[in-house]
């Protein structure tokens, strides 16, 4: 779990994050959303400590960031996953390769135990073998980003965060994604960040989501409860599309069936 709590950032004078306040759950994926400019990629920074806090305090699990020295960030960032935005492969590695870095960096391993490690974490993205000594420009768009997903998990991360994870995939191969960022965080218990825009990642996937607007917290819930809340800001950026008005006003009226 990690606990926001009244957390301040600005830059030049100019407040980006506005005394906000959360909890981010273990087993869950926590969604960050919001226009462009309303401060969620400075707060995903901040939570991973690359910014320094003006003032507030981020707890992992108790222990508060902004008191670490950086040599406890750097063993606090042995227990976090990332997923970069683009999946961030390194180009001259095969897949095998990019799956064993973070263990050869990080981990006591043997070799083979390295190896086997890897080989289930491929595995359990779905990756098949046959691919594993391919180069990242060798596989399509979807199969990278199951490889990065493969990477992030390989030290068995507590915490995992993800970038935009469903940038520039189609919409079919995106549904996938989310599954499987979805289905890992469950299945390892894992306090899942997501920075995103993606709406129908949101209605899929969003257990936990923070929307922010001009660098406040404007609405904290789930997806089921963003189809019946009554904040406008928030309805305007969800549900801008004729499509998400439409599915708002089902689920609406559905809502309102059940309190009958």
């Amino acid at each position: 779990m990690i606990e926001v709590k009244d957390i301040v950032k600005s830059f030049d004078g100019h407040v980006v994050l506005n005394h906000i306040s959360t909890t981010l759950r273990d087993g869950e994926v926590n969604m960050i959303i919001g226009q462009s400019g309303s401060g969620k990629t400075v707060l995903m920074k901040s939570l991973i400590g690359l910014h320094e806090l003006d003032s507030g305090h981020i707890l992992y699990d108790g222990r508060d960031i902004a008191q670490m020295k950086h040599k406890d960030i750097r063993m606090l960032h042995r227990e976090v996953g990332m997923l970069f935005q683009g999946s961030a492969l390194f180009d001259s590695m095969s897949v095998m390769e990019n799956v064993l870095f973070p263990l050869e960096m990080f981990s006591t391993m043997t070799r083979d135990e390295m190896k086997t490690r890897a080989e289930f974490c491929l595995r359990r993205v779905e990756m098949p073998e046959r691919v594993w000594h391919l180069m990242p420009s060798e596989i399509s768009g979807g199969q990278q980003k199951r490889v990065a997903i493969a990477r992030a998990i390989v030290l068995e991360p507590k915490y995992l965060f993800c970038d935009e994870p469903n940038s520039g995939l189609d919409p079919r191969t995106s549904l996938v994604i989310d599954a499987l960022i979805q289905d890992i965080t469950r299945e390892y218990n894992i306090c899942t960040v997501v920075n995103s825009h993606d709406m129908n990642s949101i209605m899929e996937i969003g257990d936990n989501i923070l929307f922010l607007k001009e660098g406040h917290k404007e609405w904290q819930g789930s997806r089921h409860e963003i189809v019946t809340s009554d904040n406008e800001a928030l309805n305007d950026f969800v549900f801008a599309s004729e499509l998400f008005k439409k599915v708002k006003r089902v689920e609406s009226q559905k809502s309102k069936d059940k309190s009958q």
